[in-house]
Parts: C-alpha cells; sequence; structure tokens
C-alpha cells in the first residue's frame, strides 16, 4: 500500500511544477489563462486582424490625402476676376493720361525697361515716350477702346484691344483705327506697362487706292 502510494506521487508532478510550465506561456500571452485555453487563442487572432485593418485603413486615408493634393495642385488655377477688373482700370488710366497729356501718371504707369514699337516700326522707350509728351508734339483728341480683352500668366497680363484714335503728331495726322497689344507685369506689388506695339487698319479707302 506504502510502495503503491510512492509510485503514485512519483507519477504525478506536484503544483509547484506544473506551475513552472504554465510560467512560460501564460507570461507570453500576457493573460492569467492557461496555454490551451480557446478563449485566449480566439482573443490573439481577433487583435491581429484588428491591427492588420487599422493599418490598411490608416494607409489608405493617407493615400487618399495625397491623390487629392496631388489632384488640386494638377488643376488649373484660373485667375480672379479681381485681377481682370484691375488690369482694365489700368488700362482705362492710360487712356485717360493720354488724353489729358498726363506725364506724370505716364511715369507711374511705364516700367523702367519699358520699350514700345509704334504703328510705322518706331521703337520707344520709356524716357522718349515721356519726353514726346512733355514737348506737347503729340496730341490725341479722341481714344475710343473697343473689344478688349485680358489674359493672365502668372505676373504678367497681356491686353489686346481695337482703339479708334484722332490726333496729330506734329504736323501728321494720326487718326484711324489700330490694333494694339500692352502686355503688364507686376513688380513688388504693382502693375506696370513692360511692351506695347500697334499696328493700324487698313481703311476700305486704302484698299481702294491700291
Amino acid at each position: 500500500m506504502t510502495g503503491d502510494i510512492h509510485s503514485d506521487q512519483r507519477r504525478q508532478p506536484s503544483g509547484s511544477k506544473i506551475a513552472r510550465l504554465g510560467i512560460p506561456f501564460d507570461s507570453y500571452f500576457q493573460s492569467g489563462l492557461t496555454s490551451n485555453t480557446h478563449m485566449r487563442s480566439y482573443f490573439r487572432v481577433r487583435t491581429r486582424i484588428s491591427a492588420i485593418h487599422g493599418a490598411c485603413l490608416l494607409l489608405l486615408c493617407l493615400g487618399l490625402g495625397g491623390f487629392a493634393s496631388s489632384a488640386e495642385a494638377a488643376l488649373p488655377h484660373h485667375p480672379s476676376h479681381e485681377i481682370h477688373k484691375e488690369i482694365e482700370a489700368l488700362e482705362m488710366q492710360w487712356r485717360q493720361a493720354q488724353l489729358s497729356n498726363d506725364v506724370g501718371a505716364m511715369d507711374r504707369l511705364l516700367a523702367d525697361d519699358y520699350v514700345g514699337i509704334s504703328a510705322n516700326g518706331t521703337i520707344e522707350t520709356k524716357p522718349e515716350a515721356l519726353a514726346l509728351r512733355r514737348a506737347g508734339t503729340l496730341h490725341i483728341t479722341t481714344l475710343d477702346l473697343n473689344d478688349l480683352k485680358v489674359r493672365i500668366y502668372g505676373d504678367t497680363a497681356v491686353v489686346t484691344s481695337r482703339a479708334d484714335l484722332a490726333g496729330t503728331n506734329g504736323s501728321s495726322d494720326i487718326g484711324g483705327r489700330y490694333r494694339y497689344t500692352r502686355v503688364y507685369n507686376k513688380r513688388f506689388g504693382q502693375w506696370k506697362i513692360v511692351s506695347f506695339e500697334a499696328s493700324r487698319i487698313p481703311d476700305s479707302t486704302d484698299h481702294d487706292k491700291h
């Protein structure tokens, strides 16, 4: 009898030994449940799937955000209506300065590196344009602008228009219809005229002469 008891005790591990066998598994899973508990295994699977889903969702959101930013950057940015109005207002200021021979206004509107080309092909700089006005040899009595169009390219504005003009340059009559292109450039927050070119529109009488 005694021998059987001692034999059973040798075959069964002690409670302390069982606890020691369970420690590596339980400490790895960070749970008080034993290593063969099904709930522990189920919780591990759900946790990994949730983490994967969360990471995928985060990457998807970041990807969509980057795509939206790229798409927005790729879209053309149309100039605002206010810029067009500002350039049109400057055209009216230039027109009034021509009619009133306001040299000070012309000086403010023209850039220092301004270059103009008249209808007869003459090249004119800013000092030359202002000197001609100060001399009083150029007189413009009528200057009507029609079909005015403004195009904006960043800090540059291109104006095309038709001008019906009446006036004299010395003893020469310069009246007639013209097409012109005027270019503005924005510098230090102000638009300046940097270029001008005019072409005379032939009258019907000119065609009859030929």
